[in-house]
C-alpha cells in the first residue's frame, strides 16, 4: 500500500487541503498590503474567532473582480464588511457593493471599518435576512457572493443563478467546510449543513451553464462563471 492509500487518507476525520506552512508563506507575500483598517478587522475577527474570509482569499476575490471588470456586486452574509472591503477596492468608484447581513451590529461595524477605508461611498449595506435583500434588490450582478449559514447553501444558489449576468461570477466560501465534504466520517457544526455544502457544490459543477472550480485555500472557495454561449 503506497503513502497516497494509507487508512488515513482513505478514511479522514479531518482534511487540511493546504499545509499550513504553505498559505504562511503566501500570506507572507501580502504584507504590503497593511493597513490600520485591515489590521483591526483581522485582529477583530482573531479576537472574537469570528469567520472572515482572510487575507489570501480577500484578494483572491478582488483580483476575480477585477479580472471581469465587476462593477455590480452582492453579498449573501457579509459580517462586518471584511470580504465587501476587497470587493470595494475592485468595482472602483463607479461601482457598488450590495452587503446584506443579519446582525445590525456588525452594519455598525462595516460602516466605520469601510468608511476608514474611504470605501463606504461604494457600499449599500442592509441589515436582515439576505434572500429577502437579494429579492428586493432589481438588476443582474456580475458577481453574487455567498457566505451565510451553511444549510442555506443551495436555496442561495438558486436565488443566485439567474441573475448573475453572462461572463459573471457566483462565488461561495466554506465550500470544502474544513473537510467535511470528502471525510467519511466527521462531527457537524450544525445538523445537515455538510450534506447542504455537499449538494450546493454538485448542483453547481452539474450546472451546463456554468464553468466551475473550487480553489482550496483556507475553507474552500468555490467559483463558477456563467457562460456566455
Amino acid at each position: 500500500m503506497s503513502d497516497l492509500q494509507s487508512p488515513t487518507v482513505l478514511n479522514p476525520s479531518v482534511l487540511i487541503p493546504v499545509n499550513p506552512a504553505i498559505e504562511s508563506y503566501m500570506g507572507g507575500l501580502l504584507t504590503h498590503l497593511d493597513n490600520t483598517v485591515l489590521l483591526e478587522m483581522e485582529l477583530l475577527a482573531q479576537k472574537n474567532n469570528f469567520p472572515i474570509v482572510g487575507r489570501l482569499v480577500g484578494v483572491f476575490l478582488e483580483t476575480l473582480a477585477k479580472m471581469i471588470n465587476a462593477k455590480r456586486v452582492f453579498e449573501f452574509g457579509s459580517g462586518y464588511g471584511y470580504s465587501a472591503y476587497w470587493f470595494a477596492r475592485a468595482v472602483g468608484a463607479t461601482g457598488q457593493v450590495f452587503c446584506s447581513e443579519a446582525d445590525f451590529l456588525n452594519k455598525d461595524k462595516a460602516e466605520r471599518y469601510l468608511t476608514a477605508a474611504n470605501l463606504w461611498s461604494r457600499i449599500d449595506f442592509k441589515a436582515g435576512m439576505a434572500q429577502a435583500i437579494f429579492n428586493e434588490t432589481d438588476g443582474l450582478f456580475d458577481i453574487c457572493y455567498n457566505d451565510v449559514d451553511k444549510g442555506d447553501y443551495p436555496e442561495i444558489w438558486f436565488l443566485a443563478k439567474d441573475r448573475i449576468r453572462p461572463g459573471g461570477l457566483y462565488i461561495a466560501d466554506n465550500v470544502l467546510w474544513r473537510g467535511r465534504v470528502a471525510a467519511q466520517h466527521s462531527v457537524d457544526v450544525f445538523p445537515g449543513w455538510t450534506e447542504a455544502i455537499r449538494e450546493h457544490n454538485q448542483l453547481i459543477f452539474n450546472d451546463p451553464e456554468f464553468d466551475t472550480f473550487i480553489n482550496p485555500t483556507r475553507d474552500g472557495v468555490i467559483v463558477a462563471r456563467r457562460k456566455t454561449d
